[in-house]
């Protein structure tokens, strides 16, 4: 259970960390208070729906539903699925801090390829088996933690 809470975690965070820095971004743009662009988050919406990113978010959802008896899931996925759709709020906002709008339209230009449509398709799968992976090499890379921990 410890692995696929720990699993769980990494997931989230490096499904949710690989936007990066667009340092020419003026610092209004930046802040809370500035009026939210509606039609740009929009589009953030649609990079991230259509670029698979939510296929570790549910693969791991799959992963622990076998975990809990099945006359709880109704009760878990309502959980489940508020919290996600916190992460992806704030996944939305951090695009529209480290993306231009033209980034956004680029990035909806390729996911809408037959190859970005197939990176899409495939992500949950991609996803799920890089988990196993992960797990799989877990007790390494607690043991090489260690090593270096003494």
């Amino acid at each position: 259970m410890k692995k696929l809470i720990l699993t769980f975690g990494i997931v989230l965070v490096s499904q949710f960390g690989i936007a990066q820095t667009n340092a020419a971004k003026p610092a209004a743009e930046l802040t809370a208070a500035a009026p939210v662009d509606e039609a740009f988050k929009k589009d953030v919406e649609k990079v991230i729906e259509i670029s698979g990113a939510s296929g570790q978010l549910a693969s791991a959802k799959k992963q622990i539903l076998g975990m809990i008896p099945e006359e709880k899931h109704a009760a878990f996925l309502v959980e489940f699925d508020a919290l996600t759709a916190k992460v992806t709020e704030s996944t939305v906002k951090i695009y529209m801090e480290e993306y231009t709008k033209e980034d956004i339209k680029a990035m909806l230009t390729f996911y809408n390829s037959p190859v970005g449509k197939k990176m899409g398709a495939k992500a949950e799968t991609i996803a799920t088996k890089s988990q196993e992976e992960m797990i799989s090499l877990q007790g390494d890379m607690q043991a090489l933690v260690m090593k270096y921990m003494q």
